[in-house]
């Protein structure tokens, strides 16, 4: 066991082993040194490893779709020491019910130029791809080819495996219970009482990230965390799910996901709650159900599994990512909501060229994001940019 009275120093703390933590911990070490501190005796334990992380480009508000685009490639060709690779093919079908399809026409003309592969469809094309799918229950349908499955376990032990490559230094049952500045250093107390001393702390806990600014006398950001529910129900023997896209309500009362012989099944919910471990939510799969059923031919009430995660999101639903206004070597890598497995190499890479002062990468600045679009201080309550 770690002395207590043991301090060791480090160029950058990352507090949070999700995948936001272990990506911008992999990227400053190729000239910081790291220590990445989590809570839990395992990493990702909370949102990261219970995610269906699909790969959507014309998922969220514009800074997201930006992010997401400037993913692709690293997801696509990943570095030696990822070992496996992190996306397979499984289209997005995204329909919109009777009376709906107006919207779902003008979040293609929203999304048509990062996703140019990206089309309408007519209800009966729509059923023709996803052949439960009720034709005289839909206005329109939206077909994704480009999106993807990510998997998530290999994306992130892939950016763990590189940090500890370049020297990264990882420590679980870790909890942070005191931050202290001193003399331009942050004195970093955990649990067990080790501390830990670094010129920079990056604050990457997820659902907890306002409990640690409160830690370090940051104004809180207002994040909220919203419960997820997924739960798996068998697919008819007679189904192929291996072609069968994933489908998805614009309106988000529910979405299916294809998994071999099964069906991982969400309500899509997002019910407020404390940063906490997660538990599924059955009214909210009783609902989810009843649409499923109203929509689709699929017949299934027996849930084989269920669990549940967390998703948060500060007011306008962008991460909040950048260095505190008010207070010294404090800088957040927070917010990413549902959408931190797909934008987590391109959100590393701005938060590491953030620390560093050199300005955005290039392929992030030519999508349009800039770094006021993630900045903590921003007007959080203002209308998004979709």
């Amino acid at each position: 066991m770690t002395s207590n009275l043991e301090v060791r120093t480090y160029d950058v703390i990352v507090i949070g082993g999700g995948i936001g933590g272990v990506s911008i911990g992999y990227e400053l070490a190729t000239d910081r040194t790291v220590c990445l501190l989590e809570q839990e005796s395992t990493l990702a334990f909370h949102t990261t490893g219970r995610s269906a992380a699909l790969f959507l480009e014309t998922y969220g508000n514009k800074p997201i779709r930006a992010l997401t685009s400037a993913s692709r490639d690293f997801l696509l060709e990943p570095p030696v020491h990822f070992e496996s690779e992190l996306l397979s093919p499984r289209s997005l079908l995204q329909f919109a019910a009777r009376g709906r399809g107006a919207i779902l026409e003008s979040m293609f003309e929203q999304i048509r130029s990062l996703t140019p592969d990206a089309h309408l469809l007519s209800s009966r094309d729509a059923h023709d791809l996803f052949p439960p799918l009720r034709a005289d229950h839909i206005d329109l349908a939206l077909h994704e080819p480009g999106s993807m499955e990510i998997d998530v376990h290999a994306l992130h032990q892939g950016f763990l495996r590189g940090l500890r490559k370049r020297g990264g230094h990882v420590e679980t049952d870790s909890g942070v219970v005191n931050l202290q500045r001193r003399d331009g250093i942050w004195q970093v107390t955990s649990q067990d009482g080790t501390v830990r001393r670094a010129e920079i702390v990056v604050n990457a806990a997820g659902a907890w990230a306002d409990s640690v600014a409160t830690l370090a006398g940051a104004q809180r950001s207002g994040l909220r965390p919203l419960r997820r529910t997924i739960f798996m129900i068998g697919a008819p023997e007679e189904m192929d799910t291996n072609a069968l896209p994933t489908l998805s309500d614009i309106d988000e009362s529910f979405y299916i996901k294809p998994e071999g012989a099964q069906l991982l099944c969400s309500p899509a919910d997002e019910t407020p709650v404390e940063p906490s471990d997660a538990r599924p939510d059955e009214l909210e799969i009783a609902r989810a159900l009843d649409a499923i059923h109203e929509t689709t031919t699929l017949t299934a009430r027996h849930v084989r599994s269920s669990w549940a995660g967390l998703r948060s999101f500060v007011a306008d639903r962008t991460p909040v990512v950048g260095f505190d206004p008010r207070v010294d070597g404090f800088f957040w890598c927070a917010g990413q909501g549902g959408y931190g497995i797909q934008t987590c190499s391109a959100l590393s890479r701005v938060g590491a060229a953030l620390i560093r002062g050199t300005g955005l990468p290039f392929d992030v600045v030519d999508r349009g994001l800039a770094a006021a679009d993630l900045a903590p201080g921003r007007d959080f309550a203002a209308a998004p940019d979709v």
